[in-house]
């Protein structure tokens, strides 16, 4: 069975959802972030953002099954999908997933096979296990080796912390609202934040800190130091992706520290870097953004081998992460982070894409449905199509 067609659009599944939305600000504020050092973005983290809606591809079999693969920036996404992989896996055997992974990466070199490409390349490869999946009559997590647990232990991300625990959750991360441009202040409003949340959740909860590339190696370091009392599990993604040579200063300044990173590499490479040099103790690699379910793997394999261990970012938000975490020893846990819901609302409540499991009391197991298990067909595409 051969690739037939690829096809990729631009969507908004939050179409099909219920008018739920959760808050993340702490302060008035929004998350900080990079852009926070410019004024008119500090506190408004989603101001600095592109205006690009998620992208769908789908990619479709000779006999008309198909499989979904879904992806963000659908700005500059769709015309590497639609204008370049298309004519390079049509007519490729559907099952050939790591010669297609293959000839994404060496085609898109010239222009750089990170940042944009690696969505693209992340959005045909999930569509291509899915479809796989299908044909197969087999859950994608079987593909991988089949379940390495009974279910996945769940953490939640935000600051409804006590609605969390309530849900079951038994991690939190909290993201960080304040950066170096806020000084010493933002370091005392950071460590009364942690102490007043390990106040409420108490000593047998995890919990962990989400800096978005807010922060340079001086203020993560000072950040790390006031909150050792607090015992985070891990301080998470604190500078910016490549500054490769900042992270393994903050790994010497801060022994015992537990340091998470990775959201923000793509493909294999930066993440084989990093357990070369021990940089990091967890790698988060987003599964619809580092080039697939097929770079994932590879970087679990990385992580096993250098006795590290993964966290991917988002997994739990949908089937793709769920299915890669539930066939991984490598990783331990699934995070929930857009789309927790707030106080009050069902989780249930926040599923986008129909089919997608649902986290009970804290743990979460995948379907055994064929594929990802994701029950979207055209009609829903239709509606979810911008």
């Amino acid at each position: 069975m051969n690739i037939r067609n690829i096809q990729a659009f631009t969507v908004d599944p939050s179409r099909t959802r219920k008018a739920v939305k959760s808050s993340l600000q702490r302060d008035g504020r929004q998350p900080s972030g990079p852009m926070d050092r410019y004024p008119e973005y500090r506190g408004r983290r989603s101001a600095a953002g592109p205006e690009w809606k998620s992208a769908a591809c789908i990619v479709e079999a000779d006999d008309g099954t198909f499989g979904l693969g879904l992806t963000q920036q659908s700005g500059p996404v769709l015309p590497i999908i639609n204008g370049h992989f298309r004519q390079l896996l049509t007519g490729q055997s559907v099952m050939a997933t790591e010669k297609c992974y293959d000839l994404m990466v060496r085609a898109s070199a010239s222009y750089g096979s990170q940042g944009a490409a690696g969505f693209a390349i992340s959005a045909v490869d999930l569509a291509l296990w899915d479809l796989k999946g299908k044909l197969l009559g087999r859950p994608v997590y079987e593909l991988l080796g089949g379940p390495q647990e009974e279910h996945i232990i769940c953490y939640a991300t935000g600051f409804d912390v006590e609605w969390y625990l309530e849900l079951g959750f038994r991690a939190v991360k909290l993201p960080m609202p304040y950066g170096p441009d806020d000084g010493i202040d933002g370091l005392n409003r950071a460590e009364e934040m942690v102490a007043e949340t390990r106040s409420k959740i108490g000593d047998d909860i995890e919990l962990m800190l989400d800096c978005w590339m807010a922060l340079d190696v001086e203020y993560a370091v000072r950040l790390g130091e006031s909150l050792r009392p607090y015992r985070l599990k891990w301080l998470e993604d604190y500078l910016m992706p490549n500054d490769m040579s900042g992270f393994a200063a903050v790994r010497q300044r801060l022994p015992g520290q537990g340091l998470a990173t990775g959201e923000h590499w793509y493909l294999a490479e930066p993440f084989l870097y990093a357990a070369e040099h021990r940089l990091v103790d967890i790698f988060q690699p987003d599964v619809k953004w580092c080039g697939g379910l097929s770079a994932a793997v590879r970087i679990c394999h990385i992580a096993e081998a250098a006795g590290l261990t993964v966290a991917p970012h988002g997994a739990m938000n949908d089937p793709y992460g769920q299915h890669l975490v539930f066939s991984m020893p490598a990783a331990r846990w699934g995070e929930r982070s857009s789309g927790v819901s707030p106080p009050g609302v069902p989780l249930s409540d926040m599923v986008e894409l129909p089919g997608t499991a649902v986290i009970e009391d804290g743990y979460l197991t995948p379907g055994d449905a064929p594929g990802f298990g994701i029950e979207a067909d055209r009609t829903w595409l239709e509606r979810v199509t911008v």
